[in-house]
């Protein structure tokens, strides 16, 4: 044990959402926006699903998590949590990256909208040309 750090606080972003974390010893309570992870996600259980996924590999969590979250959807949102968990659970337990590696726990998502260029209608489409 002497390995283990007792806190963490983390980032994970996905597309426009952000997820901050804040990792304290506890009784395994997911808290986000204040709200329980079961009502935060109500009527997505996927969802809430994508959240746990972290915690059922790490198997014996006694952490209370408390994100708060902006931007994007409930998919976005959920995947940057997700991260967000996976990077505080290898600060404290470092030896489990390698496992947290293989499920693509870690890997950031980096696609985001393009920007919209000068002369064009959007990021990429063109205004209609005529020749006559």
């Amino acid at each position: 044990m002497k390995d283990t750090l007792f806190f963490a606080n983390t980032v994970g972003r996905r597309k426009t959402a952000g997820a901050n974390l804040n990792l304290t010893p506890g009784s395994g309570q997911i808290k986000i926006n204040g709200q329980t992870s079961e009502n935060f996600f109500v009527g997505h259980p996927n969802r809430l699903l994508i959240v746990q996924a972290p915690v059922y590999v790490y198997a014996n969590l006694s952490f209370d998590t408390l994100f708060k979250t902006k931007g994007g959807g409930l998919l976005g949102q959920a995947q940057a949590i997700q991260l967000a968990l996976a990077r505080a659970l290898v600060i404290i337990q470092p030896r489990n990256r390698d496992i947290f590696r293989k499920y693509s726990f870690l890997t950031r998502d980096s696609r985001k909208k393009e920007r919209r260029k000068y002369g064009l209608k959007k990021s990429r489409k063109a205004p209609q040309f005529s020749k006559r």
